[in-house]
C-alpha cells in the first residue's frame, strides 16, 4: 500500500486529483500484495438465488414464483444484469441455492440447492445452524471455483422475492440499528406495506434476539440462503485476496455477516454502489466503505455492482499504465 501511494505520488497528475480512485487502487494494491495490482479481469458476477417464508406476512406484492422465473431469466441473458455484465465484459452464474421449486438451466446455473426456501423467521427460525453453514459453504466454494477458473474480480448478485426483509433483520441486527432506518420499499412497496413490514422484521427479532457475535445464529434464525450463501462468497473471496465488488442491500446485509466472521475480510470488499434502499448506506456505514457509483437504483442482481468494475478497472489501470513525471520528462511544481 505504501508503494501504490508512493507511485500515485509520481504520476503525472496532480497529487489527489483522482480521489477515490487513488485509495481504490492503494486498497486493491494492498489486498494483492503487490504494487501495482493484478487488473480485475475477468470478472464474474454470482446471482445467489432463494425463496422466503417470510413472503406469507404480505411484505411484498410480487407472487413467490417470479422467483423462479427470474432464474430462467438470468439463465437465458434476458435480465439488466446481464445486459450490464455483456456491457463491461463480466460473466454471470446463477446459483440456486435455495429457489422453491426445481429449476432446469443450463451450463450457467449451478444447482446447490439446500432447501425449497426458507421458513417464516416471524415465526420459527429461517434455517438451522446447520443449513445456515451449508448455503455458507456453498458460498465459499463458488468463489474458490470461479478463481481457480480465472476470475480475478468477483461480484455479488442476488434473486429472490421478499429478500429485503431478512436483509433488513440482518442489517439491524449486525449495526445495532432500529428496524425502521434498516427496512426499505424492496420493489416499491406503499406506506402501509412498509410499515407492516417494519412491524414484521421488529417481531422476528424480538423474537429471536440473534447475538450479532454468533453470525452464524444471525444467519439461521433471521436471514436466506442467499444471504448466507453471499456471505461465504465474501469470506471466500477475501481468504483468496480477490476484490468482490459489493451489489445493494442484500449484498450489504451478507458483507456485515462475512465482517462478522472475519472483519479483515473488509479490506477485500469494494462497494460498487450506493443503493437507494435505506439499509445499503446503514450497512455501508458500519462497515466504513464509500460505494463509486450512486445512481439511485434498487434492482439488485448485482446490476450495480456489475456497473462499477469498469471504475474498479480504471484505478487499477492507472498504476500500470500512467507515467511518472521523471518517464515522461514532465516538470513537477
Amino acid at each position: 500500500m505504501a508503494a501504490a501511494r508512493d507511485l500515485q505520488a509520481r504520476l503525472t497528475k496532480p497529487a489527489g486529483s483522482l480521489g477515490a480512485l487513488e485509495e481504490l487502487s492503494v486498497r486493491l494494491s494492498g489486498l494483492a500484495g503487490t504494487c501495482p495490482p493484478p487488473r480485475p479481469t475477468p470478472a464474474t458476477v454470482a446471482v445467489f438465488a432463494g425463496d422466503h417464508g417470510v413472503h406469507a406476512q404480505g411484505v411484498t406484492p410480487w407472487p413467490q414464483e417470479v422467483t423462479a422465473q427470474m432464474v430462467a431469466n438470468f439463465v437465458a441473458g434476458g435480465a439488466v444484469v446481464n445486459a450490464f455484465a455483456r456491457q463491461v465484459g463480466a460473466d454471470v452464474m446463477v446459483v440456486d441455492v435455495g429457489v422453491g421449486v426445481p429449476l432446469h438451466g443450463g451450463a450457467t446455473l449451478l444447482d446447490a440447492n439446500i432447501r425449497r426456501g426458507t421458513r417464516d423467521l416471524s415465526v420459527g427460525p429461517a434455517l438451522t445452524r446447520d443449513e445456515a453453514l451449508a448455503a455458507v459453504e456453498v458460498g465459499i466454494g463458488v468463489a474458490r471455483a470461479l478463481v481457480a477458473s480465472g476470475a480475478k474480480c468477483l461480484i455479488t448478485g442476488d434473486m429472490g422475492i421478499a429478500n429485503t426483509t431478512p436483509a433488513a433483520a440482518l442489517t439491524a441486527v449486525f449495526t445495532a440499528t432500529d428496524p425502521a432506518l434498516a427496512t426499505g420499499r424492496g420493489t416499491g412497496i406503499d406506506d402501509a406495506m412498509l410499515e407492516h413490514k417494519v412491524d414484521v422484521v421488529r417481531r422476528a427479532l424480538a423474537l429471536h434476539r440473534p447475538d450479532p457475535a454468533d453470525p452464524l445464529g444471525v444467519l439461521a434464525t433471521v436471514g436466506g440462503l442467499e444471504h448466507a450463501a453471499l456471505t461465504g462468497f465474501i469470506l471466500g473471496a477475501a481468504a483468496l485476496r480477490i476484490p468482490v465488488v459489493v451489489d445493494g442491500v442484500i449484498a450489504g446485509s451478507a458483507a456485515l455477516a462475512a465482517a462478522a466472521f472475519a472483519p479483515d475480510a473488509v479490506a477485500a470488499m469494494v462497494a460498487g454502489h450506493r443503493s437507494a434502499e435505506p439499509g445499503a448506506s446503514v450497512a455501508l456505514a458500519h462497515l466504513g466503505l464509500e460505494p463509486l457509483l450512486d445512481l439511485g437504483m434498487r434492482l439488485g442482481e448485482g446490476s450495480g455492482a456489475a456497473l462499477a468494475l469498469p471504475v474498479v478497472e480504471a484505478a487499477v489501470r492507472v498504476l500500470h499504465e500512467v507515467a511518472t513525471f521523471d518517464s515522461a520528462g514532465v516538470s513537477e511544481k
